[in-house]
């Protein structure tokens, strides 16, 4: 089974138990919120770009809204666990495992680690990180390009000297490395303040980056 098919399967069962208005580490988003994101981004991909493109961002509060209106939760978070309709990019062969893993790892964490008593951290299989790392480092450039530090992310699930343990992502005459697994530094670029990382550096260079509160 795929890291996208177990993420998604574990973060519908989490929507399921914990109900439509709990919170998330999505700001502004209970989970009813975040299972129409989910279904809209799948059926509906161009919709679902406001996400990050601030002009589309009304039209993709509107589909959003028309998802919450025409499905009860219990059945939007089943058609979410079904998996991509056929008529989705998603459902094109290798697709789901390559663009949906990371997206569902992320989002199931957004709930897991969600109110005043956040889940403790998982640690994903070996083979589960070792996918997740080498796609946050073709996401986590972008992410911190705009950082007037050098940054290094620094893998703690190898051991010290193993030549993939680190990435340098920044050049800077001040660096600071973030430390964790390859979850938790994912989480972290993604924005999400309670990832488990610790950042090492000169202290006037670390304040460049997020703060992080596992």
């Amino acid at each position: 089974m795929t890291l996208a098919r177990e993420e998604r399967g574990g973060l519908c069962d989490l929507l399921v138990e914990v109900g439509p208005t709990a919170p998330t580490l999505c700001e502004g988003w209970d989970t009813h919120d975040l299972a129409c994101h989910l279904w809209v981004r799948e059926h509906q991909p161009l919709s679902a770009a406001g996400i990050v493109m601030s002009p589309l961002a009304g039209l993709t509060a509107r589909r959003m809204a028309a998802v919450r209106e025409r499905w009860p939760y219990p059945e939007l978070v089943a058609r979410i666990a079904s998996g991509p309709p056929r008529t989705s990019l998603f459902a094109l062969p290798g697709l789901d495992a390559r663009a949906n893993g990371v997206e569902f790892f992320v989002h199931h964490e957004d709930v897991r680690r969600a109110g005043p008593t956040p889940r403790t951290p998982r640690h994903l299989r070996p083979e589960q990180e070792e996918l997740v790392w080498r796609q946050l480092l073709g996401l986590a450039r972008a992410r911190f390009r705009s950082v007037p530090v050098g940054v290094v992310l620094e893998r703690t699930d190898l051991p010290p000297g193993h030549r993939d343990r680190e990435a340098r992502l920044r050049p800077g005459d001040h660096t600071v490395t973030v430390r964790g697994r390859p979850g938790e530094l994912l989480l972290y670029a993604f924005g999400r303040a309670r990832a488990a990382v610790s950042l090492i550096g000169e202290p006037e260079a670390v304040t460049h980056l997020p703060h992080s509160e596992p």
